[in-house]
């Protein structure tokens, strides 16, 4: 690719996505993954910042930060793939060493962008087009959506700043990805491998939660946006801060954070810290305290649960955001020591395959959905180690640590939905009724989501298919059923008996009976959105170097079509026949113009004259 970025006589590049000969790594990402944005800077750790000590991401090449002068397209169906390949062939493969013979087959690409050049030109651009024409113009868009949050005990929603009386314990994880092509980053090993691990540990913690609540409360976050320079987290940070959330900084006791957890190199899981907030004795107290809790929560489980023999810097992670603004106890729990694992970090590559997700030949759709591969039983292991982590951090008693288990089948089924595929009896019955009636324009369109944060409340409707997914997986695992109807669980203020406040109120399809239907019913539960919109473009900021920038360019149509073109001679023949055609045809005409009167005037009459 830079290669061909260098040259002058590369218009345009297509892509075909190919599984064989597939590369031991590909990561286009950078080697220091959200450098700028995170922690560790001059007058923070200035030895640690820029992976001075950790490289994380050893085989990051850097092409998604390349900026490339012509349309670089990925070509994913195979029918069409061979119907290129197939022009290609007949037209301008080499024969014996010869050149290839006229008429070429030829390909154009259409990807005209209306950004230019940076955030800071476009949005600006875009600014005085809103506040000066009467139909502006938008050239680029601000990459946003929602974060997912719920609690062991429910949180007042209208009650914005610090929450009296409550303590709370952030556990988090990452809903994106990206990769070098748009829309195509299945994030298995890097993001899904976290979200199922934490949506598996909030299902076996809530019913010990709820029948021997912890002393404190359990706070779980997922944030979008991560990929590019932590839009989610930063975005509840700077709200905690200005009181505009529903707890400040000063309720956050501690915070576990779940990292790549996929376990690709035996049974080993790292609880990384930060060095410099462990300089404070206090903080170093509470962190050691948490890595114990954690070794012990590990008895008995097929885990070896270690912290890095050196002092090295946190992984890239949403903590450093919280490290930010307020010295915060708090671990980050991964599968790598020092540098990443994960071969295909931020690449189309990081599938199902690459986490280790496969099934048996012969089963079908509903049978892959529950069956429990060995990535499934490992990720259990990994998020019942997290729920019991959690538990006794919150102050929970470790006599209930039995009660605390992660099922397997249900971390099938997620790993299921979330890397192979989204259109399952299982997904289609925790979402509303109004989504699964969709057909083609539904987000349970065929394979597995995408994990790329994209414009989310303009182009996926209320919130991204991935954000969707989580809100309401975790309405079900932690809600209770309601005998409200549709338009009381769409209007529950309406109703003295409910509580807006402190819950949301979700209608679902239900689990299809035996004659294909289903019956949809009320859940409520206090799972919420924020939003997660880097806090840039709400300070006009757009060259700011503390929080994320990223914007997304507006376009018309990204389309491509194939062609056969002619020799250079031919062409010229064609354009010499065509002017010459054109010169005897102005000849034509002006000798006819000359020529009218005598061409086309009628004879004259003799005129007679009577008297």
């Amino acid at each position: 690719m830079m290669r061909m970025k260098n040259s002058s006589r590369v218009a345009g590049v297509a892509v075909i996505v190919s599984k064989t000969g597939l590369a031991d790594n590909f990561s286009p990402h950078t080697t220091c993954p959200n450098q700028n944005t995170g922690v560790y800077s001059e007058n923070y750790g200035p030895d640690l910042a820029n992976c001075n000590v950790t490289v994380w991401n050893p085989f990051g090449n850097g092409l998604s930060y390349e900026d490339f002068a012509f349309p670089v397209f990925a070509l994913k169906d195979e029918n069409q793939t061979q119907v290129i390949r197939k022009c290609y062939e007949d037209h301008n493969q080499r024969v014996n060493g010869s050149a290839p013979k006229y008429p070429l087959c030829a390909m154009q690409l259409f990807s005209h962008m209306h950004a230019v050049t940076d955030t800071v030109t476009c949005m600006r651009r875009t600014d005085l087009q809103n506040r000066f024409s009467i139909n502006p113009e938008v050239l680029c868009d601000p990459l946003s959506d929602f974060n997912v949050w719920t609690s062991t005990r429910p949180l007042n929603n209208s009650a914005k700043g610090h929450a009296a009386d409550e303590s709370v314990v952030i556990a988090a994880t990452r809903l994106d990805g990206r990769s070098f092509f748009w829309e195509q980053a299945p994030a298995a090993e890097g993001t899904v491998s976290g979200i199922v691990t934490l949506l598996a540990a909030i299902q076996a913690l809530y019913p010990v939660t709820q029948e021997a609540p912890p002393t404190r409360n359990i706070f779980f976050s997922f944030f979008q946006g991560e990929a590019f320079d932590y839009i989610g987290s930063s975005k509840m940070v700077y709200d905690m801060k200005r009181n505009d959330f529903v707890i400040d900084l000063d309720n956050v006791h501690s915070m576990l954070e779940i990292g790549q957890v996929g376990l690709h190199s035996g049974r080993s899981l790292w609880m990384h810290s930060d060095p410099i907030s462990r300089q404070n004795k206090s903080v170093d107290t509470e962190v050691l305290e948490m890595m114990d809790r954690m070794r012990s929560a590990a008895a008995g489980l097929k885990l070896t649960v270690d912290h890095p023999s050196v002092s090295q810097p946190l992984p890239p992670s949403s903590f450093q955001r919280f490290l930010r603004e307020r010295q915060i106890p708090g671990l980050v729990l991964t599968d790598h020591n020092t540098s990443f694992i994960n071969r295909y970090y931020e690449s189309m590559y990081d599938d199902a395959e690459n986490l280790n997700v496969t099934y048996p030949p012969g089963l079908t759709p509903d049978e892959q959905l529950v069956y429990e591969t060995d990535a499934a039983k490992s990720l259990a292991e990994v998020a019942t180690l997290v729920a019991r982590s959690l538990y006794v951090q919150a102050g929970g008693n470790e006599s209930n640590l039995n009660n605390i288990t992660a099922d397997p089948k249900t971390v099938a089924q997620l790993l299921y939905g979330f890397v192979i595929q989204k259109n399952n009896s299982w997904f289609r019955s925790l979402l509303p009724p109004e989504v699964t009636k969709k057909g083609v324009n539904s987000i349970l369109s065929s394979g597995p989501p995408q994990f790329y944060i994209g414009l989310g409340p303009r182009v996926h409707g209320p919130a991204h298919s991935v954000t969707r997914f989580v809100q309401y997986i975790l309405a079900n695992l932690t809600g209770s059923v309601t005998n409200l109807t549709e338009s009381q669980c769409q209007n529950p203020s309406e109703l003295s008996t409910e509580n807006k406040d402190l819950f949301s109120y979700f209608w679902v399809s239900g689990p299809a009976s035996v004659n294909s239907t289903s019956e949809p019913f009320c859940v409520r539960a206090s799972v919420r959105l924020s939003k997660a919109v880097s806090p840039a473009f709400e300070l006009l900021e757009y060259g700011s170097r503390n929080y994320s920038t990223w914007t997304e360019s507006r376009w018309k149509s990204i389309r491509a079509r194939i062609f056969l073109v002619a020799s250079r001679e031919l062409e010229m023949l064609t354009l010499g026949v065509g002017v010459a055609v054109l010169l005897l045809s102005l000849l034509v005409t002006y000798f006819i113009s000359s020529k009218a009167e005598l061409l086309f005037s009628s004879a004259r009459e003799t005129p007679t004259t009577t008297y």
